[in-house]
């Protein structure tokens, strides 16, 4: 991999703030595409900003990705990490006179500010984590964000199943709507296979602060958790001195924690990305909204191997993810994306 950081990039800063309104204007169907001038030739000139280190979940999938796309030939990949939100629009502004065609990353907290540095390069292409809609005034600007609810959902099938307390720890880093989607998923699956389950839910206010995610979590089994939800590094942790079992979130974590982590929710960005580069290379990148190449459907998420809790689930338990997982894939099914924030009940 090749790593470039553009003047200073220093303090790990939280991946996003909470945001303050709730959305933005949709996309018009009939936004203009960039210029043709965006035509490339092989390989793709792309840059990435990150606001935390690439071993972050959430940015090790986009990471992952870009490096596959790199490997291919597909991609000339350059990077930053810990970019403060302060930091963040001068990075943008010198990877685009630097000459970068697609330049990647996520602007949670710099929304305004990213897309001031997209109108002042309209040749261009701009594909960002964001919680808001592409906007017609912004077309070389394109968003998406990880909607895995349809494996969120699966995992909790499994948990409600291996329950014995009937109640669930769940901790997140904030409550916003990429955050809550995948919690409300998770619950409503395992609802599927214990209807009267019970869920305690807290919110650390970070993106990465294990030992905080850690303590929360151990209060959380205090209060009578047997299984936790890990949307954040820290919980495992805990999981694994109390001898429980926990959920993965993005990544999959059982390498580490072989007798913790019972199943995961798998990010696959590659999907995103291919689409992204694809268009840059046709000349018709345009503002659109890439959420949907998260689905199952499309191959952006997916329900990790039990590896060492193969068999250990209960045959019927698992016959039911798998009809269920057939159902999302032909569309039969729908998983319902709820962004709202969650309550414990």
């Amino acid at each position: 991999m090749t790593k470039f950081s553009p003047g200073s990039a220093s303090s790990l800063v939280s991946r996003r703030t909470v945001l303050k309104v709730a959305g933005a204007t949709a996309a018009l169907a009939g936004a203009a595409t960039l210029p043709t001038r965006l035509f490339a030739q092989e390989p793709v000139k792309v840059a990435a900003i990150y606001t935390v280190p690439v071993e972050q979940q959430w940015v090790s999938r986009i990471h992952k990705a870009a490096n596959a796309a790199k490997d291919r030939g597909d991609i000339d990949y350059v990077f930053s990490e810990n970019v403060s939100n302060s930091d963040y629009e001068r990075v943008m502004r010198e990877y685009c006179e630097a000459g970068h065609q697609l330049v990647i990353g996520e602007v949670f907290g710099v929304e305004d500010a990213a897309r001031t540095v997209a109108a002042d390069y309209p040749d261009t292409a701009f594909l960002m984590g964001s919680s808001f809609k592409p906007d017609d005034a912004h077309p070389n600007f394109a968003v998406f964000d990880n909607y895995i609810q349809d494996a969120s959902y699966l995992t909790g099938i499994i948990a409600g199943a291996l329950t014995k307390s009937n109640n669930i720890g769940m901790v997140g880093g904030f409550p916003i709507p990429e955050v809550n989607r995948l919690m409300h998923a998770f619950m409503a699956g395992a609802r599927e296979t214990a209807p009267d389950i019970a869920f305690q839910v807290a919110f650390i206010g970070s993106w990465f602060d294990p030992p905080k995610a850690k303590e929360t979590a151990f209060a959380q089994i205090d209060a009578g958790a047997d299984i936790l939800y890990a949307e954040r590094f820290g919980v495992s942790d805990a999981a694994q001195e109390r001898k429980l079992l926990a959920i993965g979130n993005v990544i999959d974590t059982q390498a580490d924690y072989p007798e913790t982590v019972v199943a995961s929710a798998l990010w696959h960005f590659e999907p995103t990305l291919d689409k992204a580069i694809a268009e840059v290379k046709g000349g018709s990148f345009k503002a659109d909204d890439y959420g949907i190449y998260s689905f199952m459907k499309h191959g952006g998420c997916s329900l990790a191997p039990l590896g060492t809790f193969e068999g250990k689930v209960p045959d019927a338990v698992m016959a039911k993810v798998a009809e269920k997982e057939k159902a999302i894939r032909d569309g039969s099914f729908t998983v319902e994306i709820n962004d709202e924030e969650p309550k414990s009940s």
